[in-house]
């Protein structure tokens, strides 16, 4: 996680009880059960969906659909969405607040991530996101043009593209400026007439009782001290996920208005179901 912003200190986390380290354990258990379950099913039926579909993938992003929609059911976290998930071909960009946000992103619409090339490399973490069809792109511009073919590609193929233009995670609570660089990759010739980018906002409510920040996460802030807090409440608290009307490429002059339209919706929507801090 890069430290480009932050918030501060942590959030105070409410003490854990005897009942909310047994809620840690018993849906620790269940997630991986349910994730390494789910893996183990995508790459059996991936071997056979490769030799016959490519780079098509009409079976495998239902798991991982089904996978984040009951990992969310085992956290306890409800999921709100409102908006319709466009259908066509192109790309997502959403805020980004936690790691949570894979498996909200994942569970309302089937979509592959961008991802800078360092997670590939993460222990566990990136054996999992390559399994999952994850993008890896370098922050090397003599690498801009081989990574313009392979976005064409995976857009032209049906791929819903999805990263995040902030640049990093955040407490949840606010919108960051997009960064632009991404964007210029949908203005390649091929692509600029056939896709659009929607918008989506992502807004966390803590638990009953816990600070607005509960569910953010950013700078030095600790995986496993996050994942066990996030694990522990009784009651959690719920996410809203708000899907602009997508932006049609052929409609913007360059990537600077793409990503100032962008970053418009999705602060206006984060924004509008934030409440009060």
């Amino acid at each position: 996680m890069t430290t480009a912003w932050d918030s501060g200190v942590p959030p105070a986390y409410p003490r854990i009880t005897a009942m909310g380290w047994l809620r840690v354990v018993l849906r620790m258990l269940a997630l991986v059960a349910t994730v390494s379950g789910g893996l183990l099913i995508k790459l059996v039926l991936r071997a056979v969906e490769w030799p016959l579909c490519g780079t098509h993938r009409p079976v495998t992003p239902y798991v991982t659909q089904i996978v984040c929609r009951l990992s969310l059911r085992i956290i306890g976290l409800r999921h709100t969405t409102f908006g319709m998930p466009m259908s066509g071909r192109g790309a997502v960009v959403a805020n980004h607040s936690s790691w949570l946000d894979i498996f909200v992103l994942n569970a309302g619409k089937r979509v592959y991530f961008v991802s800078k090339s360092e997670v590939a490399r993460w222990p566990g973490i990136g054996w999992l996101a390559r399994a999952t069809g994850t993008v890896f792109i370098e922050r090397n511009p003599a690498r801009a043009r081989e990574q313009t073919a392979l976005f064409q590609d995976r857009l032209l193929a049906g791929h819903k593209l999805l990263f995040f233009p902030e640049g990093t995670s955040t407490d949840g609570r606010q919108v960051l400026p997009f960064k632009t660089t991404l964007f210029q990759s949908f203005f390649a010739p091929d692509l600029r007439e056939e896709i659009a980018v929607q918008p989506v906002s992502v807004i966390y409510h803590a638990p009953p009782g816990a600070e607005a920040r509960f569910y953010g996460w950013w700078g030095d802030m600790d995986f496993g001290t996050h994942l066990v807090h996030t694990l522990a409440p009784a009651r959690q608290g719920r996410v809203d996920v708000v899907y602009h009307p997508p932006v049609r490429i052929c409609d913007m002059p360059n990537r600077k208005a793409l990503a100032q339209a962008c970053e418009t919706a999705v602060r206006a929507g984060h924004h509008d179901r934030l409440g009060p801090s």
